[in-house]
């Protein structure tokens, strides 16, 4: 005979029966009513669209159809692809839910030999091979408008995630924009691509360069013109070297019209190197390299200082010396945001931009302008002369003698307000009526060419015949962002680098890098004291040699004597600089193990066992005060 069951056994499973129908009409009524409630507590709100973003996505007049590419049936092994895809499909649904009927998504899974598969080749996405069975990955992005547009994303790359945002906005951006704004590029050096003259082989674009091309019409504007289209709306001038004066008036002129200029001007740009001609083993002789638009720009109050470049100690990038061992090069400068000004909507959430052999503006502005210094040294900063970077084989030797200054140096600058032309009588005979005056320029001046050249900021990698392009710096942003305001689109600015870059620890940097300042100072003493000792050794050998001494004489002896002594003290003054060095930075993370690994779980725990203490004997006093009542 079975058992019945107790009347407390049919109430308690009563009762967990009641709480399964609750969790389930709970969820249902919390997926009817906050579907669309969101809370992104992650450290940089990846899961929040910016302003940017809701911005291009209310620009959308007519509906845009998104179709998302996951090939979920082929990644059961790829855990790690599995895992981005959730990432890029939950942003998406992000935009959707924010654009509501502006926005529709398809989510599809391409099954291999399906119509689902041919319809993402038929966009043109890439398809990665991941079994020898045949079965390709599909991970990628179309999207269409109204008129039929097509923009694809090929291939979600993990590695660039800081910059799937970006990626998502800049592809709804293209699809809203019907046409695109008209970007002149004037440039001294081949930055759209050229051909190899030893290889015969076509060269690509600089990334920098196609990143513009993505986003605007980029015209190429010849350096020998004597008038700029009025298509034009932006001019972007790189390496002006050379120019002549009627060209030169043809930019102020547009600028007098039109008001944005973006200028890269250097002391020295090593990318402008001739490529060989003739015979090959023959020395070349050395070339101007320097390039700026003093004639020009001295009009607004800024000039290049000529022939210097920024040595900055503070933000001085590692490179391999003379004998194979990593110093720093005082002229590759690696910038954080310290060297930024944040207020500038161009420096927006820039987290590192490199710069090699930069100069510096002298600013004196006439009355109603004004500059802002976009990017500049630290105090750790001096001019160096441009020729001492020529023929520079070993990088340690610029910092012999380097004393900085204590003064920060412009390396890119903003002008603005009403500005004279700096040809207010033009070149020549000309007839053409001049403007004498604009009532608002916008110019953006940058001491340095090398900037938008790949090897600062990028690495570019064959993936599958393309070229996919792993940025990991902000060079690339800082020019689009530069660009994107002299047109005055703002939108896209705030999506770039919400990235995922290295975060130094600055403390021990600062530690490490004024160690490294008093080392230098100490060897600065020791090569000034070692040359002095030489030349007094070589005015005795000289007196030994007149007398015809054979041996050393006790004046000589002495001083050698006193050389040896001084030159061991300097050493362990090395030896102690560098050992304190050591222990400030031992010490700095013995003390933050300390405070990680034992002072915050004593704190909490104490907490924790105050807690405890405080209810037991509140629950003591209840239960007395309960006895007494009774």
């Amino acid at each position: 005979m079975e058992r019945l069951l107790s009347p407390k056994a049919l109430v308690s499973n009563f009762g967990l029966a009641v709480l399964a129908i609750a969790f389930l009409a709970f969820t249902l009524l919390n997926n009817l009513l906050f579907s669309g409630a969101r809370l992104d507590l992650t450290e940089n709100s990846i899961y929040t669209l910016s302003d940017g973003s809701r911005a291009i996505v209310d620009k959308i007049d007519e509906p845009i159809n998104l179709y998302f590419f996951f090939s979920d049936s082929t990644s059961t092994e790829l855990t790690a692809v599995r895992s981005y895809a959730k990432r890029v499909q939950e942003l998406l649904e992000e935009y959707a839910l924010y654009g509501g009927s502006k926005l529709n998504l398809s989510v599809i899974d391409p099954e291999p030999f399906s119509e689902q598969e041919d319809q993402a080749s038929e966009f043109g996405l890439q398809a990665v091979p991941v079994n020898t069975a045949g079965d390709n990955l599909y991970l990628g992005l179309a999207g269409t408008n109204a008129v039929g547009d097509l923009e694809v994303i090929g291939f979600f790359q993990p590695d660039k995630e800081e910059f799937l945002e970006y990626d998502i906005s800049k592809l709804l951006h293209t699809l809203t924009t019907i046409e695109k704004p008209v970007l002149g590029l004037m440039s001294g050096l081949k930055i759209q691509g050229d051909v190899d003259m030893q290889t015969f082989q076509q060269t690509p674009a600089w990334v920098s360069v196609s990143q513009l091309e993505q986003l605007f019409d980029v015209r190429a504007v010849e350096t020998t013109v004597t008038s700029i289209d009025d298509e034009i709306s932006v001019l972007m001038v790189v390496h002006p070297k050379g120019l002549t004066d009627e060209t030169l008036l043809a930019i102020d002129q547009f600028v007098m019209r039109v008001g944005n200029l973006l200028a890269f001007m250097d002391p020295l740009a090593e990318q402008d190197v001739p490529q060989q001609g003739g015979n090959p083993m023959m020395p070349q002789a050395p070339t101007e390299r320097s390039s700026d638009l003093n004639k020009l720009t001295a009009a607004w109050g800024v000039t290049l200082a000529k022939h210097k470049i920024v040595g900055d100690s503070q933000t001085a990038l590692q490179v391999g010396g003379g004998g194979g061992s990593p110093v720093r090069h005082l002229g590759i400068l690696g910038l954080e945001p310290d060297n930024f000004d944040d207020d500038d909507v161009t420096m927006s959430a820039l987290e590192s931009v490199n710069v090699s052999t930069a100069g510096y503006f002298d600013v004196d502005l006439p009355e109603g302008m004004t500059a802002t210094t976009l990017v500049a040294s630290t105090e750790f900063a001096m001019p160096l002369d441009a020729f001492q970077f020529q023929f520079l084989r070993d990088p340690s030797d610029l910092q012999k003698g380097f004393k900085p200054t204590g003064e920060r140096y412009p390396m890119a600058v903003r002008i603005g307000g009403p500005a004279p032309s700096a040809f207010p009588d033009g070149v020549g005979s000309s007839e053409v009526e001049l403007r004498k005056e604009s009532e608002f320029i916008n110019v953006i001046l940058v001491a340095d060419t090398d900037i938008l050249s790949d090897r600062l900021w990028v690495r570019v990698q064959n993936f599958f015949g393309q070229r996919i392009a792993s940025p990991w710096a902000n060079n690339g942003d800082l020019v689009t962002n530069a660009v994107d305001n002299l047109f005055g689109s703002t939108d896209l600015i705030s999506i770039r680098s919400r990235g995922r870059f290295t975060r130094p620890f600055d403390l021990v940097q600062d530690l490490r890098r004024e160690a490294e300042a008093q080392y230098l100072d100490k060897a600065n003493e020791l090569q000034s004291q070692l040359a002095e000792t030489e030349g007094k050794l070589e005015d005795l050998q000289k007196t030994r040699e007149e007398t015809n001494q054979l041996g050393l004489s006790p004046e000589q002896q002495e001083e050698l004597r006193r050389f040896e002594a001084e030159k061991l003290k300097i050493r362990r003054d090395l030896r102690d600089v560098r050992h304190q060095l050591d222990q400030d930075i031992e010490s700095l993370g013995a003390t933050l193990k300390f405070l990680n690994i034992a002072l915050i779980p004593l704190i909490l725990t104490g907490i924790l066992f105050v807690g405890g203490r405080f209810r037991q004997r509140s629950r003591a006093q209840a239960a007395a005060g309960a006895g007494v009542g009774a």
